[in-house]
């Protein structure tokens, strides 16, 4: 019977504390009307334009549309693992009409501290640095007048796959 009276009591104790004793206060979150950040506003005179050269010597695209006067901001990474001095990538805009494989030629010979890019650099219209694995790097440039133009990539050999159309409209 004392077993009974104290189950009883147990049970009678449960009961009133959850019955009563502190309210558990449900926090809310405050939406007030009106209070959203405005969108960024995007500028239509800017365009960012993302390329990626990996280790077996290709970029993730072939072909980049753009508006003549744009500012473009092209941000190449290297999403391989291999060192800049056995496959460094980089960008290289062309002018109209340049013959890809004499260029190439010339950047080989101007060898590594000139970044494989020759010095008179009359056929570039821009370039990046040469990045290695895991690296990136970003170059802003106004786009030229309307046409077709190539981008390459001037390590000595990449040229061959390592290269596109760059759109002008």
């Amino acid at each position: 019977m004392k077993l009974k009276l104290v189950l009883a009591a147990v049970a009678m104790s449960a009961l009133f504390a959850s019955c009563g004793g502190e309210k558990k206060e449900e926090k809310k979150d405050k939406v007030t009307l009106g209070s959203q950040k405005p969108a960024p506003t995007k500028d239509a005179n800017a365009v960012n334009l993302a390329l990626a050269g990996n280790d077996q010597m290709r970029f993730d695209k072939d072909e980049f549309t753009v508006q003549s006067g744009q500012e473009v901001t092209l941000t190449l990474r290297h999403v391989g693992k291999i060192d800049i001095d056995v496959m460094g990538h980089n960008f290289v805009l062309l002018k109209k009409g340049v013959n890809i494989p004499a260029f190439s030629a010339k950047a080989a010979a101007a060898g590594k501290s000139n970044d494989w890019i020759p010095e008179d650099d009359k056929d570039v219209i821009v370039h990046s640095k040469m990045i290695g694995g895991g690296q990136s790097t970003s170059i802003t440039f106004t786009a030229p007048e309307p046409g077709t133009y190539d981008f390459i990539c001037s390590f000595p050999g990449h040229s061959g796959l390592m290269k596109g159309k760059f759109i002008v409209k």
